[in-house]
């Protein structure tokens, strides 16, 4: 996943207007290279992703008044094929909908073909010309759709949905949805982890998605999802050593393998968040923004890789009035459904929202699929054996 939301004075991806932000660092966590309090089998389990066989997604809830199915799926099969030294790709394919006049997505189930593979799936939606635009570059791109590392690989998608691991189709209760233009094309960006086949055939995917949607005629408020990214800076285990515990070196290898965009967000995340400084290495880390508009938040997630082990979005985090939005204390990369809030929850203009992940690197070498990598310095990264610091939060700004 890409951070798509609000940084500082600037805007890190897709939705975002602008918002302050500031970051912090805790103290060290106690898994960090301590052989004491080395992970259980249990969570050995729980940090699997991959390892573990994703069962077929359950039947879809029934249709709500208003409300008709449209499923699609990747146009051909794909073999995902990762750059050189890296072990994961990211592919965008284009899908019709068909839509003759707007509508609301009221919900979305991804349908992943090949679950070793998948590590998870985006999609956006995006205007004629943004379709004009997606048709060239995948007419340009050898194979079925086109490497898109970070997002949809086009400017003015829009985020209407994503699975991860332990994600099915979610419906919120409130009559709310996504809307879409008529004659809108979807963009489905999926992350394909090579990790588990690596240095064997990976095998191909054709994937699909399940859309459920309402006549845009309907009065339903609409929704965003917006991205709330914190930084990643995890250095070795004291008993790991080699030149990638190395910051410097670690982040030239990402480069290496993601390009240029990933050396930038991973420095762009830290030095905002440290207010221009550096900001020092640790198992936590957090960022704090404040909402350029106020209002109703209705259901969150939280993303992670395979070292995360807590993630946290709190709301006016201090001050009176503070709530929890989403509170995983014990992150599992298998179980990342998004979360209804039991009742929507109103959020003011200025109100800050904190996000707040702690990652252990003494995973590393208990996980079969990352057991075999080299020690690493983890910042914010694309690729599986990298991290990631995601908030998600489903609103609706102004209503």
């Amino acid at each position: 996943m890409r951070p798509t939301g609000w940084m500082g004075g600037a805007v890190l991806a897709l939705a975002g207007a602008l918002v302050v932000a500031s970051c912090g660092q805790g103290a060290t966590g106690a898994h960090h290279g301590d052989p004491a309090s080395a992970p259980t089998a249990t969570t050995q389990q729980a940090h699997a992703g991959h390892g573990m066989k994703a069962e077929a997604p359950p039947p879809a809830a029934p249709l709500r008044a208003g409300e008709r199915f449209v499923t699609l799926k990747m146009p051909q099969p794909y073999t995902p094929a990762a750059p050189a030294g890296a072990t994961d790709e990211y592919r965008c394919f284009l899908l019709d909908p068909q839509l003759q006049s707007p509508a609301y997505l009221t919900g979305n189930q991804f349908l992943p073909q090949n679950t070793d593979l998948v590590h998870h799936a985006i999609v956006y939606a995006v205007d004629q010309a943004g379709a004009d635009k997606a048709q060239a570059l995948d007419a340009s791109t050898p194979g079925e759709g086109w490497t898109c590392f970070g997002d949809a690989g086009i400017e003015n998608g829009n985020w209407i949905g994503h699975w991860a691991p332990g994600a099915n189709e979610t419906l919120l209760t409130q009559r709310v949805g996504h809307p879409v233009a008529a004659g809108s094309r979807l963009i489905l960006q999926i992350h394909y982890n090579l990790l588990a086949s690596e240095g064997k055939p990976a095998g191909s995917d054709q994937s699909g998605i399940r859309l459920r949607f309402a006549d845009g005629a309907q009065k339903l408020t609409p929704l965003e999802t917006t991205t709330l990214p914190a930084p990643v800076e995890l250095p070795c285990t004291k008993q790991e050593s080699g030149p990638l515990c190395d910051r410097a070196a670690a982040v030239d290898d990402l480069a290496h393998r993601f390009g240029q965009q990933a050396r930038e967000t991973a420095d762009f995340l830290g030095k905002t968040c440290g207010h221009g400084k550096a900001l020092a290495p640790g198992d936590t880390q957090s960022c704090s923004r404040k909402l350029p508009v106020g209002g109703t938040v209705y259901a969150t997630a939280g993303h992670m890789h395979l070292l995360g082990r807590s993630i946290k979005v709190e709301l006016n985090p201090g001050k009176p009035g503070a709530r929890t939005l989403l509170d995983i204390p014990q992150y599992n990369f298998d179980e990342q459904a998004i979360r209804p809030l039991p009742q929507p929850v109103a959020v003011k203009k200025g109100d800050t929202v904190r996000v707040t992940c702690t990652h252990d690197a003494g995973l590393r070498k208990m996980l079969p699929a990352l057991s075999h990598q080299p020690a690493r310095y983890v910042v914010w990264g694309e690729g599986t054996s990298d991290e990631m610091c995601l908030g998600l939060l489903i609103w609706s700004p102004g209503h």
